[in-house]
């Protein structure tokens, strides 16, 4: 499996956001919290993955 897939199998992407979570979900130097991106994939998901997998994503600077 290529690492890419790996990392955004499903069981690897929620494993990631329950450690997060269950660091209370601080916010990060955005100042956004895991509650508040936690709506935030939901409403865009397909989007990204698709972004990510196409090597299209471009994350905003922070």
């Amino acid at each position: 499996m290529e690492h890419l897939e790996q990392i955004l199998a499903k069981e690897n992407l929620n494993q990631a956001y329950e450690k997060v979570k269950s660091n209370k979900g601080v916010a990060g130097v955005d100042g956004i919290t895991v509650y508040e991106v936690d709506e935030y994939i939901k409403a865009n998901k397909e989007k990204l993955l698709n972004q990510i997998c196409k090597r299209k994503y471009k994350p905003q600077p922070v």
